[in-house]
């Protein structure tokens, strides 16, 4: 779903100008008062209009926040990715012919497709490596120490955090599309509506319509 509909901002732009012009000039007040849009109800679409706005800003403010929460995700992921890989393939090899040792480190089986099922096996290998001296040894033969270890293994929490905090943005940005999609129908119902009376009540001056942002037949 796209975050910021195209338009959004000229709809917005067009229903300032309207409402602006509808109560600063005299001649269109005074049109629209007679037909019922008197200066308290041009508020309520003033009051509309500024709910719309709001709720139009805060969705693009959610927008950025997901935008950077899932860039350092990413981020996070492409280093683990990028280090679980090296060591795997070095434990492969130092642990070749120890099927005991490779099965508790989780090198035995294919990578997984899915990011949880591939995360719980990268745990699992860092884990165990960090729990068992003798396999730091051996892997220590192929320069991958208890440092390089749990460097990993805390750039591992990190991306855990990274992705909670990119899952509740996410969440927090659909939210708040919906809420501004809501703010915008109520908008456009009441701008329609607006326009309508606006037409029969400038229809002895046309022209002024344009004042409201309205295109006018020549």
């Amino acid at each position: 779903m796209a975050t910021i509909r195209k338009g959004e901002a000229e709809t917005l732009e067009r229903a300032r100008v309207a409402l602006n012009n509808a109560t600063q000039q005299p001649e269109i007040a005074a049109a629209l008062d007679k037909e019922g849009y008197t200066a308290e109800v041009i508020a309520e679409g003033i009051a509309v209009l500024q709910e719309t706005l709001t709720t139009y800003n805060q969705n693009r403010v959610e927008h950025d926040e997901k935008s950077a929460a899932y860039a350092l995700f990413t981020a996070k992921k492409e280093s683990v990715i990028k280090a679980y890989r090296k060591d795997r393939k070095k434990a492969k090899v130092v642990f070749h012919h120890d099927h005991v040792a490779g099965d508790k480190l989780g090198i035995l089986k294919s990578v997984p497709g899915s990011f949880v099922g591939w995360l719980e096996q990268v745990k699992r290998f860092y884990t165990s490596a960090l729990a068992d001296a003798d396999i730091q040894t051996a892997l220590g033969r192929l320069k991958i120490t208890s440092d390089t270890l749990t460097a990993t293994n805390t750039l591992i929490a990190e991306l855990e955090d990274a992705r909670a905090a990119y899952l509740r943005e996410r969440g927090e940005s659909q939210d708040a599309v919906k809420v501004k999609d809501a703010a915008f129908q109520r908008l456009d119902e009441w701008m329609s509506d607006f326009y309508v009376v606006a037409r029969i009540a400038l229809e002895d001056h046309p022209q002024l319509l344009e004042a409201l942002d309205k295109s006018v037949k020549s």
